[in-house]
């Protein structure tokens, strides 16, 4: 069967001395398969289109549960910016790699996809590359059913008072319900604001947010715990993005 799918390349794999095996993020079709003959060679009509990050248009015959096979397609958005970076690489590997780690096949929507783009957008507008991901990582968490409860006690319903994230149970615990949690992480009032936030936002309507340092540190420790403990998702892009933000190219 013939098919015409708007996507995003999530994984670029070799095959064979010439050929590539790329997975494609969808607008329509979930995560899908393509192999794309030639396209190491140095002439390769569609060796761009299998690159990390790029947005086309992939025509392709599919038969049965196997790979895909292209015979035509078009570059709508290189993302070019993002794999000259390395710094922009790693944060943009990382979310390719979640959204291809963290959903089957036939889980992963137009809302995804959408998603998606909006984050490589956000990257390679230059906005804060940690806000752009922790928010990212926000709507991976809200796809996947785990998105943390922050409009009021994750226990007992309570909007008023001081707050902390439980993140085994999924959302804030107020000052009542700590002992329902003894491994709750305090956190600020800057940061359960920050998250209330994520939760509404929408990746598309991100513009340039100023965050402080100190909020920041606890976002990345909060996230990484949620993700962790409802995800629990072992990312290769994820342990060299760490490696980046200790130690920084300069």
């Amino acid at each position: 069967m013939l098919y015409r799918v708007q996507g995003i390349v999530i994984r670029s794999m070799d095959y064979g001395e010439g050929n590539k095996i790329v997975n494609v993020l969808t607008s329509t079709h979930g995560k899908v398969g393509i192999m794309i003959r030639g396209a190491k060679k140095l002439r390769s009509r569609y060796g761009s289109l299998a690159q990390l990050f790029t947005q086309g248009e992939f025509g392709f015959f599919k038969k049965g549960t196997g790979l895909g096979t292209l015979n035509h397609g078009e570059i709508i958005d290189s993302h070019h910016v993002l794999r000259e970076n390395l710094f922009m690489a790693a944060y943009a590997s990382y979310a390719v790699e979640l959204i291809d780690r963290a959903f089957q096949d036939d889980e992963a929507g137009s809302y995804l996809y959408e998603q998606l783009q909006a984050c490589l957008t956000g990257l390679e507008a230059g906005k804060d590359p940690q806000i752009v991901t922790h928010l990212f990582e926000m709507k991976v968490l809200e796809a996947a059913g785990y998105a943390p409860e922050m409009s009021a006690c994750v226990n007992c319903g309570e909007v008023t008072g001081t707050f902390a994230l439980s993140y085994r149970l999924g959302g804030l615990l107020c000052h009542r319900c700590f002992s329902k949690d003894p491994s709750r992480l305090p956190t600020s009032e800057g940061f359960n604001k920050l998250l209330r936030l994520f939760r509404q936002l929408d990746m598309r309507r991100l513009g340039n947010i100023q965050v402080k340092d100190t909020t920041k540190k606890e976002l990345r420790e909060g996230m990484r715990l949620l993700m962790d403990t409802h995800l629990g998702l072992k990312l290769k892009s994820r342990a060299f993005l760490d490696q980046l933000e200790r130690e920084p190219f300069v």
